[in-house]
């Protein structure tokens, strides 16, 4: 409706425009689009601003106009980081009810969140898993459309959002050739995410979250979990290339904190129904959450250490050795299956038998062989030597590329 009714305003204007002899008229070859733009900036010259009156602003803009040059247009595009295909000619700019922070509290992209088509990309996959296996536990049938697109806007932005800033993330651990040897032996890049940084970068989201009347203080936590994960990546996965001692503490913490993006979801699904948080599921869910985060790194070992990205594989190796680590390994899984077990016996019959079925549906169509509780848990041969693994696998690569 809100939509219609901006329209309709920027009809009668451009009907006004053609009584008045104001169209473009062909003379710059912008036809519609420059009426249209046109239309725009004199709907946005009549809105109220401050104490300033329509005289004074057109003597504002004529004066401006008269100094300025295309140039200054493009100065300013690169200034507020306004990608091509959104300038003026969207006419979002000009509309008043596009509300950004001034530059005294921030600047307005930084104040606005945004997502990259990669980062929704990415997130698809953990979006399609949580509303099966996590819409059951909020008595909502996924195989209804309508139980998914009500919540979908909500939840998709959130967890682009938080794929994006994981890229961020990852891209200050990723590998790059050392040039200046000739093994040319990988090494981590020099650029680092702050603690800091990083908190200011989930701001946007969680200002959203507050403005949605969605935020509470155990999903602000939750949020900040995320924080703290990448921070321990960074630590440990950078401790790894230093060849530096890690603690099990850390491994540890890391590992739990990994699912926060679930927790996150499952937090806001319960304040998108108006439900109160049911205490037994948080828990049940955040030992099955656990087992999954163990299978996936069994899974991406290899791809794990090729990108020296967090794996407690990984770290379990150089904490107690190669040939100890899958034995300490395979204890935490028995114990936390254990938990697990007892977790699913205080459920509802139904619901325990429901989440049964989605667990063995996951583990079919993730093909993995290293599965969760309904899986055949298979650890991996331990890397000990990750550098040379790491070159053999560019090698390889490299040679298999001048083939081709």
């Amino acid at each position: 409706m809100e939509a219609l009714l901006e329209l309709e305003k920027v009809q009668r204007v451009l009907s006004l425009m053609s009584s008045r002899g104001l169209s473009d008229s062909g003379s710059t070859g912008g036809g519609a689009a420059a009426d249209r733009f046109l239309a725009q900036f004199l709907l946005f010259m009549v809105q109220p601003f401050d104490s300033l009156s329509s005289e004074k602003k057109f003597l504002l803009v004529s004066e401006l106009l008269r100094k300025a040059t295309p140039d200054t247009l493009e100065e300013v595009q690169l200034l507020a980081h306004v990608e091509a295909d959104q300038d003026i000619s969207s006419g979002v700019l000009l509309q008043p009810n596009k509300k950004f922070k001034t530059h005294a509290e921030k600047s307005a992209i930084q104040a606005v969140p945004m997502v990259g088509f990669d980062a929704m990309t990415r997130s698809k996959s953990t979006l399609e898993d949580f509303c099966r296996s996590y819409f059951m536990f909020h008595g909502l049938d996924v195989g209804d459309p309508q139980s998914i697109f009500k919540y979908l806007p909500v939840l998709s932005f959130t967890e682009s959002y938080i794929y994006q800033l994981d890229a961020s993330n990852e891209d200050s651990l990723r590998l790059v050739k050392d040039n200046s040897t000739s093994s040319k032996v990988p090494e981590r890049k020099k650029e680092a995410l702050e603690e800091s940084s990083l908190l200011q970068m989930i701001e946007p989201l969680d200002g959203l979250l507050q403005r949605q009347g969605l935020m509470t203080d155990r999903l602000q936590n939750e949020l900040k979990s995320g924080i703290q994960y990448w921070s321990l990546e960074r630590k440990l996965c950078q401790a790894l290339l230093r060849n530096e001692k890690i603690s099990v503490e850390d491994v540890m913490e890391a590992i739990h904190l990994k699912s926060f993006d679930y927790r996150v979801l499952n937090l806001l699904m319960y304040q998108l129904t108006g439900q109160q948080v049911n205490e037994l599921h948080m828990d049940f869910l955040s030992i099955s959450e656990f087992l999954v985060e163990i299978s996936d790194d069994l899974y991406d070992y290899e791809d794990d250490v090729m990108n020296n990205t967090f794996n407690i594989l990984r770290m379990f190796a150089v904490i107690y050795g190669p040939s100890e680590a899958p034995n300490i390994l395979a204890k935490c899984i028995g114990e936390a299956e254990e938990k697990y077990e007892d977790f699913s016996k205080k459920l509802d019959p139904g619901l325990s038998c429901s989440y049964w079925r989605r667990c063995e549906e996951a583990t079919k169509e993730g093909g993995k062989v290293s599965g969760h509780a309904y899986g055949t848990w298979n650890i991996p041969p331990v890397i000990s030597d990750e550098e040379s693994f790491r070159c053999e696998r560019l090698n390889k690569h490299n040679a298999s590329t001048v083939i081709i």
